[in-house]
């Protein structure tokens, strides 16, 4: 590979529309690898470096961990780039938890005015949805959002 291949961070940055600091960050996370370095030491990058940092930064505009897109990157080779036919693979590995993600958006959007099942009794909707915080018992958080129902809540013993 020459040296027309590679990006500077500060090019990186730039074509990305990312901070380098953002950069920095994700590569001591194990997120993205350097390519080298110039002799005045600057970090280097392969342009597929791009790629990687189009799809992170997607994830987690929908929610998805750095943890989380740290194991699905792992899974991409390392000595090359990655081709086509193993970046659909990842969007496989990925429908179901966009599915998850999507079925909490569709929640949230039709549920912010109603109880869901939080414990915090301060609705009067709460007192009849969940009276005495009965939805303690199916765990914790937004019961209801989690796709529990005012049904599931049994009366207290």
């Amino acid at each position: 590979m020459d040296g027309t291949d590679l990006l500077t961070i500060g090019q990186l940055s730039t074509r990305a529309g990312i901070a380098a600091s953002a950069i920095r960050f994700y590569e001591q996370m194990g997120l993205l690898d350097l390519a080298g370095r110039t002799e005045a030491n600057r970090r280097l990058y392969t342009r597929d470096t791009l790629r990687r940092l189009a799809f992170i930064r997607a994830c987690q505009h929908v929610g998805i961990t750095l943890d989380d897109v740290k194991v699905v990157l792992d899974t991409l080779p390392a000595d090359r780039p990655a081709t086509p036919t193993e970046w659909e693979a990842i969007s496989v590995v990925w429908q179901r938890k966009l599915d998850e993600q999507q079925q909490w958006l569709d929640r949230l959007r039709g549920g912010l005015g109603e109880c869901i099942g939080c414990g915090c009794m301060s609705f009067e909707a709460c007192h009849r949805l969940n009276p005495a915080d009965g939805a303690t018992r199916l765990g914790h958080g937004p019961r209801f959002w989690k796709g529990d129902s005012p049904a599931d809540v049994a009366p207290a013993p």
